[in-house]
């Protein structure tokens, strides 16, 4: 048997590629691989930096979020006071105009009964005046001579009193029916 057909003892090249190999891992193992772990530990801190800022960005929006929804029920608060002052306001304006109403109203069935009672005042008055002159002129046609109205003053003062008093008595009738 020859050592050379046993591929089992080590030879002058396995040696030579043990060597090489032992050299490219040293040079692997300091100038590759130092890059490539500094490469990963940046991009893994970078990827951490990113879920960081990802989370604070997550917190600020939950916040503003919350701060919209408080300004939002601030907002809806407000209208409804805005809305009740403004019910308020109508129903005080609504009184108002009401009370203003009555109160003309009440001025002016005042004024029309005033004129009423002037009118039925000066009617009573013009027609007790008329009356005493027909009933002077009726008395003459009565009677068929002249009458003197000056001599029989208390008579037709007489009459007129009783139209008068028949006359308030009415108007008190029908002022009170018209309460």
């Amino acid at each position: 048997m020859t050592t050379a057909g046993i591929f089992l003892l080590p030879n002058g090249t396995f040696f030579v590629e043990l060597i090489v190999f032992v050299v490219l891992i040293v040079i692997i193992g300091k100038k590759i691989i130092p890059p490539i772990t500094g490469a990963m530990s940046e991009r893994q801190e970078r990827i951490r930096a990113s879920l960081d800022a990802a989370d604070q960005a997550r917190a600020d929006a939950s916040a503003a979020d919350d701060e919209r929804r408080a300004v939002l029920e601030g907002a809806r608060q407000e209208a409804r006071e805005i809305v009740a002052q403004a019910n308020r306001t109508a129903e005080a304006v609504r009184v108002d105009f009401q009370t203003r109403g009555q109160a003309e109203f009440e001025r002016i069935v005042g004024g029309a009964e005033a004129e009423v009672a002037l009118a039925r005042q000066h009617a009573v008055e013009e027609a007790s005046n008329r009356l005493g002159e027909i009933a002077m002129d009726v008395v003459q046609r009565v009677i068929g001579r002249p009458v003197s109205a000056e001599a029989h003053q208390d008579l037709i003062t007489e009459a007129v009193s009783a139209l008068h008093s028949d006359a308030a008595g009415s108007a008190a009738a029908s002022s009170g029916a018209h309460q």
